[in-house]
């Protein structure tokens, strides 16, 4: 409905007549409104992996103990007689299908025809990507189950679920274990809490580092609170911020602590923190339906005039070392 009685457009009967006898103009554009940007999603997709058809697509051998152990030996070198020993697992995961269907009604096309602002063809297939996107971002970092959907961080980090085939609670299988670290009551995220986290995770590793911390924006936020009183500003000589066309520079994009960023991500649960190492953490996509789309069929045998198509993703979140990453809960975030 249009606007009357604001600005130079006058109101009752002589802005309807206005209306009807004068065009609007249009933004040639559509401004999307409805989505967020995923900065830990965006960094996997750009590490993805390729898998192909199979049952459990993604296979990876694990070691969980030992092959072979050492001994020591005096003057005349004997040794025990070795025993053979079974240290390797396979950790298995099946792809997930994300399917984005994109209708097409023939009234459409022909009503925009040589008429459009905004083709609304271009618009739904624009969406498409946004919608998938999201889809798999909600899912990874909120889902823990392993069914339809892709297994999110809740359920890849974790000490006690069961992932990939494998059952850390199942004959000792300790080293299929994440670090869990639930504070109670919640505690302030700082830097030396965080450096805390890190060297625990290290540990706990054996030795890797995480190279990636992500958490919500408000748990961000409240850890960037601990850099800011530290902050220093350095003038050059004879000279002083306003000669500077960028002004004083405060604050940062990622927080760096002990080498490790510390991103924020807007689908991430706030009072939460995943310390991650991207060498053993990744999507795997399948080579032939990585954001695919499958064409247009026609909708006739169903009694339609229009067409179909959809927009097909089949995937799955991977983790092949779960004890190099920590999910740490109970902080305190600014909102």
């Amino acid at each position: 409905m249009p606007i009357l009685g604001t600005g130079i457009i006058p109101s009752g009967a002589l802005g309807a007549e206005l209306t009807a006898l004068t065009r609007r103009a249009f933004i040639p554009k559509l401004v999307v409104q409805i989505y967020q940007a995923t900065p830990l999603t965006s960094a996997l997709m750009a590490n993805a992996q390729m898998a192909s058809g199979g049952v459990n697509a993604v296979t990876v051998p694990v070691q969980g103990s030992a092959f072979v152990q050492t001994q020591a030996s005096d003057y005349t070198g004997t040794f025990n007689q070795p025993q053979v020993t079974n240290g390797a697992t396979n950790a298995e995961f099946n792809l997930k299908l994300i399917v984005t269907p994109i209708p097409f009604l023939g009234m459409e096309g022909a009503v925009q025809i040589n008429a459009a602002i905004v083709p609304i063809i271009e618009a739904r297939m624009n969406d498409a990507g946004n919608s998938a996107t999201e889809y798999v971002a909600t899912k990874l970092f909120n889902n823990a189950t392993d069914g339809l959907d892709i297994v999110g961080l809740p359920g890849a980090v974790d000490d006690t679920t069961a992932y990939g085939n494998i059952n850390p609670l199942q004959n000792s299988q300790t080293w299929w274990e994440a670090l869990v670290i639930a504070n109670s009551p919640a505690v302030a995220p700082t830097r030396n809490l965080m450096l805390q986290y890190i060297a625990q995770t290290t540990k706990n590793s054996g030795g890797e580092m995480p190279n990636f911390g992500v958490m919500g924006m408000g748990t961000w936020t409240k850890l960037a609170q601990d850099f800011t009183s530290q902050e220093q500003y350095r003038i050059t000589p004879d000279s002083s911020f306003d000669q500077s066309p960028n002004g004083a520079r405060a604050l940062f994009t990622a927080l760096m602590v002990a080498g490790v960023p510390f991103y924020c991500d807007p689908y991430m649960p706030e009072g939460e923190l995943y310390l991650l190492n991207t060498n053993y953490t990744s999507f795997y996509i399948h080579e032939d339906a990585a954001f695919a789309f499958t064409g247009f069929e026609s909708t006739l045998p169903n009694f339609q005039i229009g067409y179909i198509g959809a927009l097909l993703t089949i995937l799955e979140f991977v983790v092949t070392k779960r004890k190099v990453n920590t999910f740490v809960s109970g902080l305190t975030h600014s909102f």
